[in-house]
């Protein structure tokens, strides 16, 4: 049991984070799972906000992770040289892997980020006239706002101005204060099936059902969705996760008149829209939007770094005096420092230069994994999804011992990542990240994933 006062000064969700982070160097094991934010919050007796505040500090700090289906699980983070007041060194969890290989499906190779550019830039934006003896906009910058809608505007066709630009400190934080937003009546959220679990996740935490929606050929399946009492969709548009269909502009068409029709909002995430490698970027579902009736979300994460923790919301009009009285009493999340930086990076044309080049290079790194996969592992699996983003979706044409697989990359120190398919809750791809590797490492890492597999096959 956690001990959490209420009278006490320090935030519940400071009293809660210490509390499960002693546990968790104390107690738990790694692997072990969390109780649910909705359990915890029964039986504290407090907010799912407050609880989510607290499980959100623990994932960013990497104490735990967050599965599909599975919650969130403590996570084989080393800790080492944690001292009590008796000045014991707790051993507890001491042992981590240190991986040959990472495939992590969305990840960046560290010479990726222009470190010596964004230091000069940095030196440039912190000036005299930076107010530091004040609280940032809870909403952003105006400045950086400024600049990411003339970003939008003309690379992504969005139709917006500088005020509908909300900065937030990543992709989960966006999605948790458009759950608190678009609170009322009909808490129904529909998502794709298979979609991306973190954003019904989010919606399922402030107590909304969720309804799954097929995903076909051509997206989201339209005539599922009017069927269904929904009157808010979350869809990936431009390069759906994780199959990586696109929607057609005909089906695109069809869902903004779902949107009017029912009254109803969508969700368009632009997941991975600027790392296409095959084709131009599709131009966003907001701008064929004529009635207002869909919020634009956007990340800095996949492009330039996840560590910066920068995304972005485009909110219609309507919905603007709604996250005011969210931001009130609130400042922003995202350091002021961050905000100066990236907006004189953009301003400055270095963020135009900086796609052009990383998509240069994850071109160079896709085609290397994906002719790989094809002369290592043959006629063994499929490839499912390809030319965009930081991975490669394979999906067996064999039987695996996926047991036996797990056990070979564990032996090995070859960290793999399967997609699941949520709705029947089995797993169906292995996703081959390459983003997080140098180009000169891709081989190796094929062959050493190549031995476990064809070892596992049954």
């Amino acid at each position: 049991m956690y001990i959490i006062d209420a009278n006490n000064k320090i935030p519940l969700h400071i009293q809660l984070y210490n509390e499960i982070k002693n546990d968790i160097i104390n107690n738990l094991n790694i692997g072990d799972k969390l109780p649910s934010i909705r359990k915890v919050s029964s039986l504290y007796n407090l907010s799912k906000t407050t609880v989510e505040s607290a499980y959100t500090q623990l994932y960013a700090e990497g104490y735990i992770e967050s599965y599909p289906k599975s919650g969130y699980i403590v996570c084989d983070t080393i800790y080492k040289e944690f001292t009590s007041k008796n000045s014991i060194i707790i051993q507890k969890n001491t042992k981590t892997i240190n991986y040959k290989y990472d495939f992590a499906p969305a990840r960046l190779s560290k010479n990726s980020f222009p470190l010596k550019l964004w230091k000069r830039v940095f030196n440039k934006a912190i000036d005299e006239s930076i107010n530091l003896g004040a609280y940032t906009n809870g909403k952003g910058e105006f400045g950086l706002k400024e600049e990411i809608a003339k970003y939008l505007i003309s690379s992504r066709g969005v139709r917006c101005h500088a005020e509908q630009v909300i900065i937030t400190n990543g992709f989960g934080d966006s999605m948790n204060l458009l759950a608190k937003m678009l609170k009322n009546d009909n808490n129904l959220f529909a998502i794709e099936n298979p979609g991306y679990y973190v954003a019904s996740q989010v919606f399922e935490n402030y107590g909304y059902e969720i309804d799954k929606i097929s995903i076909n050929e051509n997206g989201i399946n339209i005539d599922e969705l009017n069927k269904s009492k929904a009157k808010i969709v979350y869809v990936t548009p431009s390069h759906q996760y994780p199959t990586g269909v696109s929607i057609p502009i005909s089906n695109r068409l069809k869902l903004l008149e779902w949107a009017n029709t029912q009254n109803g909002i969508i969700l368009e995430d632009d997941y991975d829209s600027e790392l296409s490698y095959s084709n131009r970027p599709i131009p966003s579902l907001q701008g064929l939007d004529d009635n207002e009736k869909v919020v634009y979300l956007g990340t800095f994460s996949k492009s330039l770094s996840p560590a910066l923790r920068v995304s972005y919301m485009v909110l219609p009009i309507f919905l603007l005096q709604e996250v005011d009285k969210y931001f009130d009493s609130y400042f922003s999340k995202v350091s002021l420092f961050t905000q100066k930086t990236l907006e004189l990076f953009i301003k400055d044309g270095h963020w135009d230069k900086h796609l052009r080049k990383i998509r240069t290079l994850n071109r160079k790194k896709h085609n290397l994994m994906r002719d790989l996969l094809k002369e290592y592992l043959k006629e063994t699996m499929e490839i499912l999804v390809q030319g965009g983003g930081l991975s490669i979706l394979i999906k067996p044409t064999v039987n695996l011992d996926l047991n036996k697989l797990k056990e070979e990359a564990l032996k090995e120190k070859i960290k793999i990542y399967f997609t699941n398919n949520y709705e029947k809750e089995n797993w169906w791809g292995i996703r081959m990240g390459f983003g997080g590797f140098e180009e000169d490492e891709i081989k190796n890492a094929v062959i050493a994933f190549s031995k476990i597999y064809n070892k596992s096959i049954i």
